[in-house]
């Protein structure tokens, strides 16, 4: 199907119940695209296969994927709704998981942190092992498969290449699934088991861990010589610091020998839980728990051979006799170490050559050769007995409430005992999270399984931290599991220089999870202002535009010869820098000074203008011409008292 089939195909509605939206994913065999059931009104994946798609069992896989997930009950996958045929198209219905893939994930983080690698492969794996409990391998796990919802949900999805472990694991001799992470078992055609799903996760913590795929090569064909014929690199070859136990967990994972890896999806979670324990320890190595995960290490579970059902590779050898050549030889009769699908088989044992002495004409030997068949039967039968027999398998409890975990685990034949609660991200609160020992472990009976209930997620609250230090934050944040992010710098007028302004990431009471890091605005004081000195300037003006800039203005008066009245004769301070709130000093003209005219009436014209003269005033005389030369000032025009200018006239009449 090319790209322009996918756009004609948005819009329509399939069996008159689904509406066909934008697509969101595009894959070899078929497209996603998000669509709306119009029956039950909720939003759904539809996936549509290609109708170019070469392989004839193409549909056959549709219907096989909706009954594959539909055998399967776990929070962790994707469910299926529904399948059908409208026309020439044939589809998927799918629960819509709003988000990312891990691919996209890998393209923004990686190579991650262990820890944080770890995480995104936990649930995965409890997923999985729910599979693998239903007998069922997917397949095809790889990061695309891998989804993340916007609450940090993960959920494996595309059970469209999962079969019974029973069996075979090509279509057709097609090689089947992504080669990135496909088990050297599959590309040499030699079938697929549980192992085979361990691999691929394996392959795709190595990428985690390091950006980078286990194998790279020019061509499909030539990754998939990588997978069959070399061992993958520990990923500290590639990505230093990371442990020594990390490493032989990715190894074993990978191991080409599919006998020496992990049996299942549930060991390898209990495997991973032990990583993570010790990663959450500080651990820089732990040579116990290296030596525990390397490839091959620790027991396997095996099948009890039965008389009806010898391994395969048992080679019994008859007395033989030649009577041309002489007396009878002697033969023996050994077992080689019996394989199953998920491990190594008890210790080979070897029947006594006496057992097997006989002579060409004597009926001994099939006697003795059936005695010794029997014995061996009974040794192994004892020996499964007292390795596997007299133990229960521990029931898988996780993601139920307590009682239901209670009322499995005594049905199993088992008491229960409840441990620390601990924190989960796919564990709703109140559901088993773990058990100790792991789902899958064997237990004598009426012994205690341990079991660990969720908190639920794994959530603190931002708290009010504004107006503190960065240190005092980093002390209130670390006592909440939180850490500081990145810090910028911004004025403020109302927070301390030094102080927290907001978080830039975060607002007071958000809930996050444990290590967020919270990003902080730090104050730098209040901006600085540019002083302007408006001397000269009419103050009225001068002083809005000075309150404008977030200055306070004070103004005083002083009389001036020089300065017009209502302008700045001076400013305070007048250049430089401040800050809002700031006083700034204006002197304002009230013009030149005035004085007081002196009462002059009785001074002779001598006396009135030196009187006048002492204040900067001047003198205007007008004289009576029939005055003589003792006339005195009878009358000024401009009244003793009044306040005037310096520099301005008084006008006096003598007589």
């Amino acid at each position: 199907m090319t790209v322009t089939d996918d756009n004609a195909l948005v819009g329509r509605t399939l069996d008159q119940r689904y509406v066909i939206h934008e697509r969101i994913a595009r894959g070899g065999m078929a497209s996603v695209f998000r669509a709306t059931d119009l029956r039950l009104d909720r939003v759904v994946a539809v996936k549509i296969m290609h109708p170019d798609t070469d392989l004839a069992e193409a549909p056959e896989r549709f219907v096989r994927e909706a009954q594959s997930a539909a055998k399967l009950n776990h929070r962790g996958i994707v469910s299926v709704y529904d399948q059908g045929v409208d026309g020439d198209t044939v589809y998927l219905v799918m629960e819509y998981v709003p988000g990312r893939t891990l691919r996209d994930v890998l393209r923004e983080e990686a190579p991650m942190p262990p820890r944080r690698a770890l995480s995104y492969l936990e649930p995965v794996l409890m997923a999985l092992s729910a599979a693998h409990d239903a007998r069922l391998i997917h397949r095809d796990i790889k990061p695309e498969n891998v989804l993340i919802s916007t609450t940090g949900e993960v959920k494996l999805a595309d059970f469209g290449l999962a079969r019974a472990i029973s069996t075979e694991s090509t279509l057709d001799g097609v090689l089947v699934g992504t080669v990135s992470y496909l088990a050297p078992e599959v590309i040499t055609h030699q079938g697929a088991d549980p192992r085979t799903d361990v691999y691929a996760c394996g392959a795709m913590l190595f990428e985690m861990l390091t950006s980078t795929k286990p194998h790279v090569g020019d061509s499909p064909l030539a990754v998939a010589h990588l997978h069959v014929n070399e061992d993958v690199k520990p990923p500290s070859t590639l990505q230093p610091g990371i442990p020594p136990y990390l490493d032989a967990l990715v190894m074993r994972a990978m191991t080409r020998d599919r006998g020496r890896r992990s049996p299942d999806a549930r060991v390898l979670l209990h495997q991973v839980r032990q990583v993570q324990r010790a990663l959450a320890a500080g651990l820089a190595d732990d040579p116990d728990l290296t030596a525990d995960l390397l490839p091959g290490a620790g027991p396997t579970p095996a099948e009890m051979p039965t008389l009806d059902r010898l391994p395969a590779d048992v080679e019994l050898t008859a007395p033989v006799a030649s009577w041309m050549d002489g007396p009878p030889t002697r033969a023996t009769t050994s077992v080689s170490e019996p394989t199953t699908t998920f491990g190594a088989a008890p210790p080979a044992a070897t029947v006594p050559p006496a057992a097997a002495v006989a002579t060409p004409r004597s009926r001994r030997g099939p006697v003795l050769l059936m005695a010794a068949v029997a014995a061996l039967a009974a040794t192994a039968l004892l020996g499964w007995y007292l390795a596997i027999g007299r133990y229960e398998i521990v029931p898988n409890l996780v993601s139920m409430d307590r009682q239901e975990a209670v009322e499995a685990a005594e049905a199993a034949g088992f008491t229960v005992e409840i441990g620390d609660p601990a924190f989960s991200e796919v564990v709703e609160k109140g559901a088993v999270v773990s058990t100790d020992p792991d789902a899958g472990s064997r237990l004598l009976p009426d012994e205690p399984i341990t079991v660990t209930l969720s908190k639920g997620k794994e959530r603190y609250e931002i708290p009010n931290i504004q107006g503190r230090t960065v240190a005092e934050a980093e002390t209130i944040l670390g006592a909440l599991h939180l850490r500081v992010g990145e810090v910028t710098e911004e004025f403020s007028d109302k927070v301390p220089t030094d102080g927290i302004i907001k978080s830039s990431s975060h607002k007071v009471g958000d809930q996050v999870k444990r290590d967020t890091e919270v990003d902080l605005v730090v104050s730098k004081g209040p901006r600085p202002i540019e002083i302007e000195d408006h001397a000269g300037d009419e103050a009225d003006e001068a002083k809005a535009e000075l309150e404008g800039e977030g200055f306070t203005v004070r103004t005083v008066e002083e009389n001036s010869d020089s300065v017009k009245k209502g302008r700045v004769i001076s400013q305070t301070p007048s250049s430089g820098t401040g800050v809002r709130g700031d006083t700034i000093t204006l002197t304002v003209s009230q013009g030149p000074p005035l004085v007081a005219v002196p009462d002059l009436k009785g001074k002779t014209e001598d006396e009135a203008r030196a009187a006048l003269e002492a204040l900067g005033l001047k003198l205007n005389a007008a004289r009576n011409p029939f005055a003589g030369g003792d006339a005195k000032v009878q009358y000024q025009m401009t009244d003793a008292g009044k306040k005037i200018k310096r520099g301005s006239t008084v006008t006096v009449f003598l007589s």
